[in-house]
């Protein structure tokens, strides 16, 4: 089922939150993991839905809150290929908090 269908950050959220459900490590570090990814996900749906700008931009910051953190356990467990995932992503949402 695709919610929002051509909306290529949110694709890619759910790409990564699959890949980081995916990740074995130690219990703590994998539940934040799945928090912080999950978090992403959600947060770049429910801002896609905001009639306001500023209210998108809200909700995408905090996206782009939940990728940085995700980015840094990623980094700490040595997954290189959804660290590069998570870095592409970064892109896309930065441009979606911080339009030109």
């Amino acid at each position: 089922m695709k919610m929002l269908k051509g909306f290529i950050a949110y694709e890619m959220t759910v790409q990564l939150f699959k890949g980081c459900e995916e990740v074995k490590t130690n219990r703590i570090l994998k539940d934040q993991l799945t928090r912080a990814s999950s978090s992403i996900v959600l947060n770049i749906s429910e801002g896609s839905t905001k009639p306001s700008l500023k209210d998108k931009r809200r909700f995408y910051s905090i996206a782009l809150g939940s990728l940085r953190e995700t980015q840094r356990i990623l980094h700490l467990i040595n997954q290189a290929e959804l660290f590069e995932l998570a870095y592409k992503l970064g892109g896309l949402i930065y441009r979606l908090v911080y339009p030109k």
